[in-house]
């Protein structure tokens, strides 16, 4: 048998693994050993819509292609804010409804999640 501490997500769990051939017993694994250790900091904070009341989020997770917006552009509904590309598709983020550019929270290049702030409109 050996013994092993392994870390998940902060909290240490001591394992034993024991040694056999086939059809032999599963891993055991028992309570966490000692206290968790300090959560990893956390990234960066997101930028929120502060900056505008409007906010234009990823629909796919992606990589941004192109920004098409500036600050301060005014927009329409329908009009295209960011190019992300997903699958080796270019797929349009547009404006939600007729506004102005109040941030653009990404840059060319980013990768982005579904669901994360791309832009603000007022």
């Amino acid at each position: 048998m050996k013994n092993y501490t392994i870390t998940v997500n902060g909290v240490a769990y001591d394992v034993t693994v024991e040694e056999g051939g086939a059809g032999s017993a599963p891993v055991r694994a028992a309570a966490p050993a000692a206290k968790p250790a300090a959560a990893p900091a956390p990234a960066a904070a997101k930028p929120t819509a502060a900056a505008g009341g409007i906010e234009v989020k990823a629909s796919v997770p992606g990589k941004v292609f192109k920004v098409e917006a500036s600050v301060g552009q005014a927009v329409k509904a329908g009009d295209s804010i960011v190019i992300l590309e997903a699958m080796k598709m270019e797929i349009p983020v547009v404006a939600p409804e007729d506004g102005t550019v109040a941030s653009i929270n990404v840059g060319v290049g980013d990768a982005v999640e579904s669901g994360d702030l791309l832009a603000s409109l007022n």
